[in-house]
Formats: structure tokens, C-alpha cells, sequence
């Protein structure tokens, strides 16, 4: 099934929102792997910024149904 104009710009958006979450959860792979001991206290604002863009990522998910 070939995607129509406007569900490609949907899917160029999408994949926005999920680069976004990608992003923060690339941050909080560093300090696991790199900075631990002296990043640690960055953890938990990191984890609730990954927590409201899965949350946009879902409702966004849930409007267009062809993203499923």
C-alpha cells in the first residue's frame, strides 16, 4: 500500500518525535557507561524527559492509526 503525501509528512513527523526520546535515552546510555560516578544526579531528570516524550510519542501514535 503506497503511502499518500500527507501520510509521509505523518511519518517524517513521527520519526521526529521518536529521535527526540532516542536522544535523552543516548544521554542517559553515556552516563551509565562513561560518567556514573559524577553524572548519576542527571538520571532522574533525564528519565522523566524520556517519560512525557514517550507520552507524546504515543498520542501521537494513537491519532494515526497507519503507524501501527
Amino acid at each position: 500500500m503506497a503511502l499518500t503525501e500527507e501520510q509521509k509528512e505523518i511519518k517524517k513527523e513521527f520519526a521526529g518525535y521518536k529521535r527526540k526520546v532516542t536522544e535523552v535515552a543516548g544521554e542517559i546510555h553515556d552516563i551509565v557507561e562513561d560518567t556514573i560516578w559524577t553524572d548519576y544526579t542527571r538520571l532522574p531528570e533525564l528519565s522523566e524527559k524520556v517519560a512525557v516524550l514517550m507520552k507524546d510519542v504515543n498520542e501521537f501514535k494513537a491519532q494515526h492509526d497507519f503507524l501501527k
